[in-house]
C-alpha cells in the first residue's frame, strides 16, 4: 500500500461512524482522502439528531476531499465506458487511480474493477 493514504469509500466511513471496531482499528494513523461524491454521500445520509449530523461533518472535516478534475473526469468516462459500473463509483475509482492510493470499501462491486490497489472489506 501507499503507506498510510487511503481514499475511502461511503460505506466504510458509515462502518466507522457506527463504531465497528475492524474499521475503527484499520483507519487508524491514517491520512484518509474522500471523493467529493462521497462527501456528499455522507451529508445526505439521514440522521436522527443534531449530534450525529455534527459528527459526520467532524468526519469529513479530519479527511481530504478530492474535488473533480479533469483527469478525474476522463478516467471516470473510461471506466464508465469498460465496465457500465454506476457513475458515482465510477468516480470514486477514478480518484483512486488519480491519486495513486488504495481504495478500501466494503462494495464488492469495486473488484471487478480491476484496481490493483482496491482493498475490499468484508463487513457483512
Amino acid at each position: 500500500m501507499s503507506g498510510n493514504k487511503l481514499l475511502v469509500d461511503t460505506n466504510i466511513l458509515i462502518y466507522f461512524l457506527k463504531g465497528e471496531s475492524t474499521v475503527v482499528e484499520f483507519l487508524k494513523d491514517k491520512e484518509i482522502f474522500i471523493s467529493f461524491i462521497t462527501e456528499l454521500e455522507l451529508l445526505v445520509f439521514p440522521t436522527n439528531n443534531i449530534s450525529e449530523e455534527t459528527l459526520i461533518k467532524s468526519l469529513i472535516a479530519n479527511c481530504r476531499i478530492i474535488q473533480y478534475n479533469e483527469e478525474i473526469k476522463k478516467l471516470t468516462i473510461e471506466i464508465r465506458r469498460n465496465t457500465k459500473v454506476k457513475l458515482p463509483d465510477s468516480i470514486v475509482a477514478a480518484t483512486s487511480i488519480f491519486l495513486s492510493i488504495p481504495l478500501v470499501s466494503a462494495d464488492k462491486g469495486f473488484s471487478r474493477l480491476k484496481l490493483g490497489n482496491t482493498l475490499i472489506m468484508d463487513l457483512g
